[in-house]
């Protein structure tokens, strides 16, 4: 018999040996009953070498394919393992779609053919005859042709074999049936080929089977190969059982953090968004960082960042929670301090351990002010027009979940062309610094950033954002980052008209000739009969329940937005009136008419708004 090729480990294929001729005993002790000379026969010495290197391939084997993290890389791990070690093909089929924990079978079902590697000879002919002696593994390509898909029937001859659990050689009866429904109709093992069929399950069920082949020039496979076989199907299926679990883990993490942060940021008026969300890692993908851009009344905006501790679906889950309290509190406009008091009461309601710090700030883009209340979250830097990057002096606080604690506010300048910059402590801590050498890195980095847009110019806020993530350095991320930025660009005085109306009947017809006067010194008189129209109806309604004076302001942007603020708390609906009724169609006209049009309940009262679209 000619030498087999070696391996890539340098050693002889397993099973790959000549097999060792056993001595009959009467030749070796003379026929008689004389027992055998001291020492291990010659065959029991090859016995125990065969074990021996079938014991050192499963170990290697088994390794090998448990390092695979996802179901490509176990799969390809028990491919390479046996080629050309164990076998000379292998073809792996899995079901389609595998199950997923205690998801219940459902039958029929299919396999497909996942993946097939095969010893290749350079100089190989097509029908595997004449071969030169260089072994290549030759991925994706069969020793024989095979199905892509398999369904497997109940009852059915390959659907006993894989019941069974248990590896069959090919030429076993049941094989015989079971391989070509496995492979395709009249479809089977070539001519000479030694075959065995090993069923892959799981925890819970057959997730697949494979094939292992040998070609007619090399030993046959022996009995103990089939538990070899067996070692290899078992601690492939428990990985793919676990890739799978893991794949599906992933997965519903990744759908958590999606549904936690927003899909899209709100382009309110006078102030600009940008935003970036990084995982700790691709294996812990899911954290409490977030953060959230929130429409208020007035054209003001609540920008929020917050960080949960923990790096799990809990710590998501909570910072869902506390996202969602936050988009409540800020929907009832309370101030900034007293919206992370809520949420501290929040946090202890949700368990003694959640912890999370947070950072709330609203911008009036009229006042060009901004209000913001800490609650042990890093501190935001702001940068402005000239390139001056400032980290803002904010009350620390304590962080949300401590329980007993106030919180203070304070109120700071927002000059037209500065940005705010929010982030989470992921982006300047980690084990290479501390907290607070990695804010003066950023504050650095932002101001020459700054600096070479030029003094009259701001950078532009995506390509902002992409800057200040590049100071990280490499495997300098132990956390999750979440960024916000906020480019202010305000409203000018001369774009706000702003007016006190007494709750009297005579508020309506003032409150038109007001709106005429503002809309012809900007030049806007076409729209002067809609908005006369809309401001009467609104303040109409206003003056109906208020029992203090009427706002009206009148605000000139890329749009006309009206806004009518009352002392009552009771909101505006939407009805039909019917046709006896004298009013109830102030709204009707207000949707009607308006592009858009709201209303929503202050800590004082309310505010009406709505908004018409300006002449290009």
């Amino acid at each position: 018999m000619t030498e087999q090729p070696t391996s890539h480990e340098g050693r002889q294929p397993l099973a790959a040996r000549p097999h060792e001729r056993t001595r009959p005993r009467s030749e070796a002790t003379g026929g008689s009953n004389v027992p055998p000379p001291a020492g291990p026969p010659q065959d029991l010495a090859g016995t125990a070498r065969r074990e021996g290197d079938r014991l050192r391939f499963v170990g290697a084997a088994t390794r090998r394919i448990a390092r695979g993290i996802d179901l490509d890389e176990i799969v390809l791990g028990l491919c390479r393992a046996t080629v050309p070690t164990f076998s000379d093909a292998i073809l792996v089929y899995l079901r389609s779609p595998l199950p997923v924990g205690d998801e219940r079978p459902v039958s029929p079902f299919v396999l497909r053919l996942r993946r097939t590697d095969r010893l290749r000879l350079a100089g190989e002919d097509a029908d595997l005859g004449t071969a030169a002696p260089i072994p290549v593994v030759d991925p994706q390509t069969d020793l024989m042709p095979a199905a892509e898909l398999c369904e497997v029937r109940s009852g059915g001859a390959l659907s006993e074999v894989l019941r069974g659990v248990r590896p069959v050689f090919g030429d076993s009866a049941a094989a015989r049936a079971a391989l070509p429904e496995l492979l395709g109709a009249d479809r089977t093992v070539p001519s000479g080929h030694r075959a065995i069929l090993a069923p892959l399950r799981g925890r819970r069920r057959v997730i697949g089977a494979a094939v292992f082949l040998r070609r007619p020039d090399r030993p046959a496979f022996e009995p103990n190969d089939l538990l070899v076989a067996a070692q290899l199907a078992t601690h492939t299926a428990l990985g793919i059982d676990k890739a799978v679990l893991y794949g599906r883990e992933a997965y519903i993490a990744d759908e958590l953090q999606r549904t936690m942060l927003p899909d899209s940021l709100p382009q309110p008026t006078g102030v600009r968004l940008a935003s970036r969300y990084l995982p700790a890692a691709e294996t812990a993908r899911v954290g409490g960082d977030w953060y959230d851009a929130i429409p208020l009344p007035g054209s003001r905006v609540a920008l929020v960042v917050g960080d949960v501790m923990g790096h799990s679906m809990t710590s998501a889950a909570i910072m869902g929670q506390l996202r969602t309290t936050a988009q409540t509190l800020a929907g009832l406009d309370l101030p900034p301090q007293e919206v992370l008091h809520h949420l501290d009461e929040q946090a202890q309601r949700l368990g003694t351990d959640r912890m999370a710090t947070c950072l709330y700030a609203v911008y009036d883009p009229v006042s060009h002010r901004i209000t913001i209340a800490n609650a042990g979250h890093p501190p935001p830097i702001l940068l402005h027009l000239g390139g001056r990057a400032e980290v803002l002096r904010v009350p620390p606080g304590a962080p949300i979940g401590v329980g007993g604690v106030d919180f203070e506010a304070v109120e700071l300048d927002a000059p037209a062309g500065a940005t705010l910059l929010l982030y989470t402590d992921g982006l300047v801590e980690s084990r290479l610094r501390d907290v607070w050498t990695g804010i003066e890195q950023l504050r650095e980095r932002l101001a020459a950033t700054a600096q070479l847009t030029g003094p009259d110019h701001s950078p532009p806020l995506e390509a902002l954002c992409d800057d200040v993530l590049d100071v990280l350095g490499p495997g300098d991320r132990d956390d999750d980052i979440a960024l916000l930025a906020a480019r202010f660009d305000g409203i000018a005085p001369s774009d706000v008209a702003y007016w006190f109306l007494e709750p009297e009947d005579a508020a309506p017809g003032r409150a038109r000739r007001l709106a005429r006067r503002a809309l012809n010194r900007w030049g806007l008189e076409e729209l002067s009969d809609s908005v006369e129209l809309l401001v009467s109806e609104v303040v109409t309604n206003a003056v109906r329940y208020a029992e203090r004076p009427v706002t009206l302001r009148l605000l000139r942007t890329d749009v006309l937005r009206c806004e009518v603020g009352d002392d009552s708390p009771q909101l505006p609906r939407q009805r039909r009136a019917r046709d006896t009724d004298e009013g109830g169609r102030g709204l009707f006209l207000v949707n009607r008419l308006a592009r858009r049009w709201g209303a929503t309940r202050l800590s004082t009262g309310k505010v009406v708004w709505f908004e018409l679209p300006t002449p290009a």
